[in-house]
């Protein structure tokens, strides 16, 4: 909030829009709408009902019909313009709708007025929003998105949406790339309901982005529209990509393309979703995975996740394959081991409880999370002694864990 606050109290101060707040973001024009209410509150000497710019009595001329309420003394600046089109009367935001369609550089706060909760101000701002070319408000489609949940937010979305859906493509190809993420899954929603996205190129948007929801969307995509010709170049581009559910959407590809037997390669991925649907391409071409899985873990250093996968279909005398394992030098093949044996449901406090100490933290957290449910079994003060200040990290961290889980205070002094 005392960001907000700042930012409009600069603009109360006389300071130029551009240096009072970040024009080019978003947020920071919803912050300043909120920022101008907050000032009103706590410093309303910088912002009295009709006056503006340290002081000068600068009126409003409420008797002039409302299309042509001004200012008197001297036009508005930017910044005394802004602060109005927050302010908390409602009289004053309408009226200064009337100026700022003068200003381009304040549409964000017609956008903001676009969804006001006083009906005058509402419809006042939306006239001047239908009149603005289609790519202005594009420009402003994270501001438009930000408000969207606003329970007056729609009318600027649907602009957005027909600006989107039925402008030039140019105009959705501009934002595809934004670097507000509910800008680019809205963009990128469109471009797909217009067709304008390849199944080659919805499969390297796919790999790229970092954005779980549109990995989703596009991978999903390039699968169901791939045709024959390009099928092979889509698979190979998700098998390929860093995402676990990127990696799956194209293993399951496999199947469908006709290439079950690839699917071998991604029985022993590291994640765990990838794995089951490499097990389940290779049970509709016929091959039961089990077999395979018994044959990597006989050999788990170019492998480790066979470890976890193992565990993942295999059958309790499986464990005694996995046992071993947990000595293994490679903490990953450790780390999985530790896995598989949870889903073997073949955890005992004994065996497991040497990890505890293991020089891999992350092998200390996974035999930590199996051990939970045996916390009680454990002595008090052994617990207490592991977390002492000398213990290492991780050590210390388990201790702590399974001093919560078996109800135990934690330790004094």
């Amino acid at each position: 909030m005392a960001t907000d606050w700042a930012a409009a109290e600069r603009l109360a101060r006389g300071l130029p829009l551009r240096e009072a707040l970040d024009v080019s973001c978003a947020r920071s024009w919803v912050a300043l709408d909120l920022g101008v209410r907050i000032l009103a509150w706590e410093l309303p000497h910088l912002l009295p009902a009709h006056a503006w710019a340290d002081g000068r009595r600068l009126r409003w001329d409420w008797d002039a019909p409302l299309p042509s309420v001004r200012l008197r003394d001297r036009p508005p600046s930017e910044s005394e313009l802004a602060l109005a089109l927050c302010h908390p009367d409602g009289r004053i935001r309408e009226a200064a709708l009337g100026r700022a369609a003068e200003s381009g550089a304040l549409l964000p706060l017609v956008i903001v007025r676009s969804a006001d909760w006083a009906e005058p101000v509402r419809e006042r701002a939306r006239t001047l929003l239908s009149r603005e070319p289609a790519t202005t408000l594009v420009r402003w489609a994270g501001l438009v998105l930000l408000l969207s949940g606003r329970a007056q937010g729609r009318y600027a979305l649907d602009l957005l949406g027909r600006a989107l859906g039925e402008g030039p493509a140019a105009s959705v190809e501009a934002v595809l790339g934004s670097g507000d993420r509910a800008t680019r899954r809205f963009a990128h929603r469109i471009a797909l309901g217009r067709g304008l996205l390849a199944p080659d190129r919805l499969a390297r948007i796919a790999a790229s982005t970092d954005d779980t929801p549109l990995q989703d969307l596009c991978a999903d995509e390039a699968v169901a529209c791939m045709g024959e010709e390009d099928q092979d170049a889509v698979v190979n581009t998700l098998l390929a990509a860093r995402a676990p559910r990127v990696r799956a959407a194209g293993v399951t590809a496999l199947r469908r393309t006709g290439r079950h037997g690839e699917a071998r390669d991604f029985l022993a991925d590291r994640s765990g979703p990838v794995r089951a649907c490499a097990r389940y391409v290779l049970r509709q071409g016929g091959v039961d995975p089990l077999p395979l899985y018994r044959a990597l873990c006989a050999a788990p250093a170019g492998h480790p996740g066979a470890c976890a996968g193992l565990g993942e279909c295999g059958v309790p005398g499986d464990a005694e394959t996995l046992w071993p394992l947990l000595e293994h030098p490679l903490p990953a093949v450790r780390l999985h081991t530790v896995a598989g044996l949870r889903a073997l449901d073949a955890v005992t406090r004994e065996r497991l409880t040497p990890l505890l100490d293991d020089p891999s933290s992350a092998v200390v957290r996974a035999a930590t999370r199996a051990l939970l449910p045996y916390a009680a079994g454990f002595s008090r003060e052994w617990l207490y002694d592991r977390a002492a200040a000398d213990r290492p990290r991780p050590v210390r961290v388990a201790a702590l864990r399974l001093l919560r889980a078996a109800g135990y205070s934690g330790p004094t002094g």
